[in-house]
């Protein structure tokens, strides 16, 4: 059984598939109001503000949607207890922070499971197969545009808010970590928190990625394109049917570009937040590898301390 920890956003969406899926077994948050609201929303689960309280019951994991700078914490102090554990993004903000969660899980043999909704989302798992199966040819580089006018954060900037995202699937999509990392960006708003961000990684096999963060932008744009040798594919999460489109656009070795057929292969509808909570309780049932899902955790965060520490250089 699992408890859901944190209600304020995104923890009333955890409770809501967990409790569809028949493990919802406790609601835990500081605010008595967000709490009591859940509480009637799920009757049969046990409410309580005492994290100590659920992490003493005898549920086998929990589900963390609480502030960013307090996932580490919360993370350690359920490993610690002997609970598998299911963390928001980014699970921690340091690498340092992630590689203890990502030893501690794997000395207990426990699950740690960032929660990188996307990784789950069918247009993405397309990008996935179309890259290993080879029909793209070789990859050379991966484009990730994720702007909107608004929300402004004040105290998150561009590349937490929204960079996390698409960093999660260039690191899913190739595979490797970074030996480059470099960000820039700009504030209008408020003094530090950058509202655009540029990113750019180059990694091992040469292969580039470029990120480009904003909410400063007259369009909302939730889009990634992989270039490869033979086809480029596009996945536009805007699109509510044409989700993954792939082209057959090349430049031959003389120069010459050559366009081909046009395809949209059908993608699932499925909820990618259900497929999410799914897979956690598949790992907690032992399928999958839950050493390389911590692993590919640890990666995001690596990258995006790299990322953050060009940004503030």
């Amino acid at each position: 059984m699992i408890g859901v920890v944190g209600l304020n956003y995104w923890g009333p969406n955890l409770a809501r598939n967990f409790a569809d899926l028949g493990v919802l077994s406790w609601l835990c948050d500081l605010d008595e109001q967000r709490l009591a609201a859940a509480s009637a929303r799920h009757p049969d689960a046990i409410a309580t503000s005492s994290y100590h309280d659920l992490l003493t019951s005898d549920v086998t994991a929990v589900a963390i949607a609480t502030a960013v700078p307090t996932h580490h914490a919360l993370a350690k102090q359920a490993l610690e207890a002997g609970k598998h554990v299911f963390v928001e993004k980014p699970p921690a903000m340091l690498a340092t922070e992630i590689d203890e969660l990502v030893a501690l899980a794997g000395e207990r043999d426990l699950v740690l499971m960032p929660g990188h909704l996307l990784l789950y989302h069918p247009g993405v798992r397309k990008l996935k197969e179309l890259i290993d199966s080879g029909e793209l040819g070789e990859v050379l580089c991966v484009y990730g545009n994720r702007q909107n006018l608004g929300i402004v954060r004040e105290n998150e900037n561009a590349l937490w808010s929204l960079g996390v995202h698409d960093l999660s699937v260039i690191l899913y999509l190739l595979d490797e970590d970074p030996e480059l990392a470099t960000a820039q960006g700009s504030w209008s708003i408020h003094d530090g928190v950058e509202d655009v961000v540029f990113c750019f990684l180059r990694f091992p096999s040469k292969k580039i990625a470029h990120m480009h963060l904003s909410w400063l932008d007259p369009h909302k744009m939730r889009k990634m394109t992989v270039v490869g040798r033979e086809k480029m594919v596009v996945f536009d999460d805007m699109e509510p049917e044409r989700k993954v489109t792939v082209y057959e656009k090349k430049v031959d070795p003389s120069g010459v570009a050559v366009s081909g057929d046009i395809q949209i292969p059908k993608i699932s509808n499925a909820e990618p937040l259900r497929l999410e909570c799914e897979f956690f309780l598949e790992l907690i049932d032992g399928k999958h590898d839950k050493a390389k899902v911590a692993r590919d955790g640890a990666r995001v965060v690596r990258a995006l301390e790299m990322l953050t520490n060009s940004l503030n250089a």
